[in-house]
C-alpha cells in the first residue's frame, strides 16, 4: 500500500507571542517545518500534503525547496478538521501518516518503525514522559491493549496520572479516515474536532490499534519559546553525539551549534562555542578554535582555525592557518600552507601556496600568488564608489607594512613594495616601489605646551 503524508501546519502559535507563524520559528537555523519536511521526504511518500492556514504564503515561501501539495484550512477547528481538508486529495488506496509542523525532532528511524512494523494496520506513536502535562493520555484496557486517547483538559484526576502520552502522530488507511473522520464531533473541553477520536471508533468496531513508543526528546512539540529552547538543546545533543560517533572530538558537546549539514574527516577537533552552519566540510585533522563560526565552507586537512575566527563561503586547502580574530568572507580561496593572521579580512580573494597576511590587513578582490608576504596594515582599495576592481600580486612578492594598493593594479612576481607606500601604478618583476613622501626633519622644533 502506497504512503501519503499529511503535515498539519495551519496554526498561528499564539503562545509564541510573535508575528511569525509558529512553524517558521527557527530551530538549528532552519524553520521548524523544514525539519519535518526533510524527515517526511526521507520516507519517499507517494504524495506529501501540507495543511496551511495562518500566513500561508509565508509558509509556502519558506518551504519552496520541497515538492508539496498545499491544502488551505480557512478555520482552525482542530486536528481532525485539518486532516479532513486534505482527504479529498489523498488516494483512497493509500496509507496516511499524519505529522505536525511544530514537532521537528522525530527521527526517520522511528517513523519507519511506525510504518513498517505495524504492517497494514492502524498505529499511533506514543511516548512516556516524566511530566505529561498538556498531552493527551493513552488509555488501555485490562489486557494492555490500546483503548482510546483522552485529552488533558478532558481527563479525570486518575487519568492525569498516566505518563504514556499521545504524540498525535498516527498512521491509518485513507479508507478509514474517509469513513470515520466525518463522524468525529467537537463535544469536548476545547470545542475542537480531535483526530485521535477516530482511533476509539476503530476500537469500537473491533479494529486493533498498535502503538510504537518514541523517545521523549523526539516528540517535543513547540508551543512557546521555552519549549523551542528545549528543542534546540535536544537537537544540539543529538547532532553533537552524531559527530562524536564519527570520531570527532568535541571539547564540550553542549557548546557546539550545528545548524546545517556537516561532514567531518578523522581526528577533527572542535573547541567550545563553535557554530557550524550551512554546508560545512572539515577534512582530516582540522582543528577549530573556540568561539569560531564556519558556514558554507570547506576546510582542508590539517588546517587550524584559531579562536574567534569567522569563515563564510570559503575554500581553505590543507595545512592553512586562520586567525585568531580573522574574517574570511565569501569567495576566498586559500591554497595549502597559506596563513591569514589576526585581524585580517579577506573577500573574493585567492591566496597562493605558502603566502601569508599575518596581521591587520584587508584583502578584497585580490589575486595573490605563492610565497608572497602581505605586511601588517596593508589594504587593497578595491572600490571606487561605483565598481569593484582587482589587485594582482605575483609569486614571491613582498608588500611592506601599511601599504595601500589602489586597484586596479598589478604587482608582479618578486616585486617589492616599501612600507608605507601608496601604490597606484603597476610594479614590474624585481622592481622596488616606493610610494611615500620624503621624510623631512625639523631642527630646533619645540613641542607644544599647554596654556597655563
Amino acid at each position: 500500500m502506497q504512503l501519503e503524508i499529511i503535515i498539519l501546519a495551519a496554526g498561528r502559535g499564539v503562545r509564541m507571542q510573535s508575528d511569525l507563524p509558529k512553524v517558521l520559528h527557527p530551530l538549528a537555523g532552519k524553520p521548524l517545518i523544514w525539519h519535518v519536511l526533510k524527515t517526511a521526504a526521507a520516507l519517499n511518500p507517494f504524495k506529501l500534503h501540507v495543511v496551511v492556514g495562518h500566513s500561508a504564503e509565508k509558509v509556502k515561501t519558506a518551504c519552496a525547496d520541497f515538492s508539496v501539495n498545499w491544502v488551505f484550512q480557512k478555520e482552525q477547528l482542530g486536528t481532525g478538521h485539518a486532516v479532513l481538508q486534505a482527504l479529498s486529495e489523498v488516494s483512497p488506496e493509500s496509507r496516511v501518516l499524519v505529522l505536525y509542523g511544530d514537532v521537528p525532532l522525530i527521527s526517520v528511524g522511528t517513523l519507519r518503525q511506525l510504518i513498517h512494523e505495524t504492517g497494514a494496520g492502524s498505529a499511533v506513536l506514543t511516548a512516556d514522559l516524566d511530566d505529561p502535562s498538556g498531552y493527551g493520555r493513552v488509555l488501555r484496557d485490562s489486557a494492555g491493549r490500546f483503548e482510546r486517547i483522552v485529552e488533558d483538559k478532558d481527563a479525570t484526576p486518575s487519568e492525569l496520572e498516566i505518563r504514556e502520552i499521545n504524540t498525535g502522530v498516527l498512521i491509518v488507511s485513507a479508507a478509514q479516515l474517509n469513513a470515520y473522520l466525518p463522524t468525529v464531533t467537537s463535544d469536548n473541553g476545547q470545542g475542537e474536532y480531535y483526530l485521535p477520536d477516530i482511533l476509539s471508533r476503530l476500537v469500537e468496531d473491533n479494529e486493533q490499534i498498535l502503538t510504537i513508543n518514541a523517545l521523549s526528546d523526539e516528540v517535543l512539540g513547540i508551543n512557546d519559546r521555552f519549549q523551542l529552547a528545549r528543542a534546540e538543546a535536544a537537537n544540539r545533543v543529538n547532532r553533537a553525539r552524531a559527530l562524536m560517533d564519527q570520531g570527532v572530538t568535541l571539547i564540550d558537546p553542549t557548546r557546539v551549534e550545528i545548524r546545517g549539514e556537516v561532514e567531518c574527516g578523522s581526528d577533527v577537533v572542535i573547541d567550545i562555542n563553535v557554530i557550524l552552519s550551512g554546508k560545512v566540510v572539515l577534512e582530516n585533522q582540522v582543528n577549530v578554535g573556540a568561539n569560531s563560526c564556519i558556514s558554507n565552507s570547506t576546510i582542508g586537512a590539517g588546517t587550524v582555525i584559531h579562536p574567534m575566527s569567522i569563515v563564510d563561503g570559503a575554500t581553505i586547502e590543507s595545512s592553512c592557518s586562520i586567525g585568531p580574530f580573522a574574517r574570511i568572507r565569501a569567495g576566498t580561496r586559500l591554497s595549502s600552507e597559506a596563513k591569514i593572521g589576526n585581524f585580517v579580512e579577506t573577500k573574493n580573494t585567492t591566496l597562493g601556496e605558502a603566502s601569508k597576511a599575518s596581521h591587520l590587513a584587508y584583502l578584497g578582490d585580490a589575486k595573490i600568488g605563492s610565497s608572497s608576504n602581505i605586511g601588517a596594515g596593508t589594504i587593497t582599495c578595491n572600490y571606487d564608489g561605483v565598481e569593484k576592481h582587482t589587485t594582482e600580486i605575483g609569486d614571491n612578492a613582498f608588500v611592506g607594512s601599511n601599504s595601500t594598493l589602489v586597484a586596479p593594479v598589478n604587482i608582479s612576481a618578486e616585486a617589492f613594495v616599501s612600507a608605507g607606500s601608496t601604490i597606484t601604478k603597476d610594479v614590474a618583476s624585481k622592481e622596488l616601489a616606493v610610494g611615500r613622501s620624503p621624510q623631512r626633519n625639523v631642527t630646533g622644533w619645540k613641542r607644544p605646551q599647554a596654556k597655563k
